[in-house]
């Protein structure tokens, strides 16, 4: 019996999607987890998984083209059986030129995926849950393990070798090439870029957060040195073992995880004729990507070491970047943390995340005269953190309490370890 593969919905404001590119051909044998296509959600390019096997007998919607959520984008067959007609599925809305905008995109609200999730890419590594969930505690990195398990999977004694043998001396790298300017548009020219899925989301999502939510900011200045040398002793003794060194990201995250604990208010979002309070820190941390911005999310941070959330951090930016992430990884989130302090911004705000009400903002450490505890001048390394909040549901006192909490663990950061 024939099986049609519908449009997945990949994540929770998606209404359509975008046929990148087919993995697969008509007549390909196709086994449930192959990947059959590439996928532009309002998220990222993603790639989808088979949740049937059969043979691929045909595609209703080719290479570019747009269809609805649900909508039947090929179907699979058995051996012998006939192939349904392209009419019998659901017609698609026509590829948008590529000198044009594709249609508007609207928020959807968040539904239950019946449909496959996003997938590692075809040279994905193989590794049972255990090995995944012990490779993010040692901090290995799976795609330098060889499995031993059936087929080449990787299973937790390949991870625990690979945590246990030593690292391989690190070979000098030459600085970093600045990055490749932008296209130079001719003068008097006018290029229209068309919007992506992502980009019209985002949008859309932004405009919505700024005339629907009354935003307020708090800003606060910490004292940044005792991150710097804690974490330069860290990675001194993590150095050695030939394990991955710490962030300041991944201590700003620990204590954001740890004030979440002290003024859980914050930790909450809008819901009409209520306020949701969470009793789990599900960290939302934004990463840069090239269609826009992306928050994979840290679930139950304040559970997590320091090591642990370093190490999840890392594989999910790796991820984000290369458009490998899966929905329930970038979706849920309760609290968001953006820093532009890799980027040398000093001080920002950013814009609340819905249905979250709190987002903070980190900016760079900077080394500036302060005044010392005798009332001399002298060089400190300051950190500046803005707070943003949805004031239906934070009041100011609240968030002054939370970064008052929040400034207590970066400055004493021993303290958000134990």
């Amino acid at each position: 019996m024939a099986t049609f593969i519908d449009m997945p919905k990949l994540s929770d404001t998606m209404t359509e999607g975008v046929l990148v590119k087919w993995l697969k051909k008509p007549g390909d044998k196709i086994e449930i987890g192959d990947l059959l296509a590439e996928v532009e959600t309002d998220k990222a390019t993603m790639e989808m998984e088979a949740f049937d096997s059969g043979i691929l007998g045909d595609v209703y919607i080719q290479e570019g083209g747009k269809i609805a959520v649900g909508g039947r984008i090929g179907v699979l067959v058995e051996p012998g059986e006939k192939v349904p007609a392209a009419g019998e599925a659901p017609a698609a809305a026509p590829a948008a030129a590529k000198s044009e905008p594709a249609a508007e995109a609207k928020s959807a609200p968040a539904a239950p995926a019946p449909a496959p999730a996003a997938a590692p890419s075809a040279d994905r590594v193989k590794a049972s849950p255990l090995a995944k969930k012990v490779a993010i505690e040692k901090g290995v990195d799976l795609s330098t393990v060889t499995g031993t398990g059936p087929g080449g999977r990787i299973v937790e004694q390949d991870v625990l070798a690979a945590a246990a043998a030593p690292a391989p001396k690190a070979e000098a790298k030459p600085a970093a090439k600045a990055p490749a300017p932008a296209p130079v548009i001719a003068p008097g020219s006018v290029t229209r870029v068309p919007l992506t899925s992502m980009r019209k989301v985002i949008a859309e999502r932004l405009l919505t957060s700024k005339t629907t939510i009354p935003h307020f900011y708090l800003g606060m200045e910490v004292d940044a040195a005792p991150i710097l040398k804690l974490r330069a002793d860290l990675n001194t003794a993590l150095d050695a073992a030939g394990q991955p060194k710490l962030t300041i990201n991944d201590f700003v995250l620990k204590a954001t995880a740890a004030a979440v604990l002290r003024v859980p208010k914050v930790n909450s979002s809008w819901d009409g004729d209520a306020i949701v309070e969470y009793g789990s820190v599900h960290l939302s941390v934004a990463v840069a990507i090239e269609d826009g911005l992306i928050t994979p999310v840290i679930r139950d941070a304040q559970a997590k070491s320091l090591a642990q959330i370093s190490a999840e951090m890392k594989d999910l930016a790796g991820r984000a970047r290369s458009k490998k992430l899966k929905p329930d990884e970038y979706q849920g989130g309760t609290i968001t943390v953006s820093s532009l302090g890799p980027f040398g911004i000093e001080s920002f705000y950013a814009i609340v995340n819905p249905p979250q009400s709190t987002i903070l903002a980190i900016g760079s450490i900077v080394k500036k005269p302060v005044v010392g505890p005798k009332g001399d001048i002298v060089a400190g390394d300051r950190m500046t953190i803005g707070f943003s909040a949805d004031h239906r549901v934070i009041d100011g006192a609240v968030g002054a309490q939370f970064l008052v909490e929040l400034r207590k663990y970066l400055e004493q950061p021993a303290l958000a370890l134990v």
